[in-house]
């Protein structure tokens, strides 16, 4: 008989919104996460190393993330486009006027090393998109990086970046609430 671990709950949620503990960065650059991820068993998507390879990735280094990761839940369905969820975390719609702003692409990278798949289903997430500055791939289309769980396979992969995109509710945003540099 399997008993399933429970996982020691770092964060905190409030009103649909998800608080992860903060997370720094380390200056790996995007070519260095593709082997320092998939060693960690998680499957890249071809866009995604495309996004991963491109010069746009700016990795930084000490940076202290604090992350505000707005479940799908909170928009009505025909509210759920990206130019819609942007402005509402800009506004602090979700947050108690704490305003939200957009993260590094990096944050995503940060989120799939730091949590296990337990620990984001305790969450109630399934895919989490990072909603950072789109990044062009190599075909020039414009992308977002996200994380997620798929019946025990761990995926790193690229999405539409486009203002006008349509979101399924089971998908969830991830935002910076501040950022802070640990360096002098």
């Amino acid at each position: 008989m399997s008993t399933k671990r429970v996982p020691k709950k770092t964060w905190r949620e409030e009103h649909g919104v998800i608080y992860l503990p903060p997370l720094i960065s380390d200056g790996t650059t995007g070519p260095g996460w593709i082997p320092r991820l998939e060693s960690k068993d998680f499957r890249i998507g071809d866009y995604a190393k495309k996004v991963l390879q491109s010069s746009d990735f700016k990795p930084t280094s000490g940076v202290r993330t604090e992350v505000a990761v707005l479940k799908g839940m909170l928009f009505e369905d025909n509210d759920r486009i990206t130019k819609n969820i942007r402005v509402k975390a800009y506004a602090g719609t979700f947050t108690q006027q704490r305003k939200l702003f957009d993260p590094n692409a990096e944050l995503v990278c940060l989120i799939c090393e730091k949590f296990t798949d337990e620990e984001i289903e305790a969450m109630g997430l399934w895919h989490i998109v990072t909603m950072h500055e789109p990044i062009n791939d190599s075909d020039g289309g414009t992308s977002l990086l996200g994380a997620r769980r798929s019946g025990g396979s761990r995926w790193l992969y690229a999405c539409s970046g486009r203002p006008g995109i349509r979101w399924y509710r089971g998908y969830c945003f991830a935002f910076v609430v501040s950022q802070v540099s640990s360096q002098h």
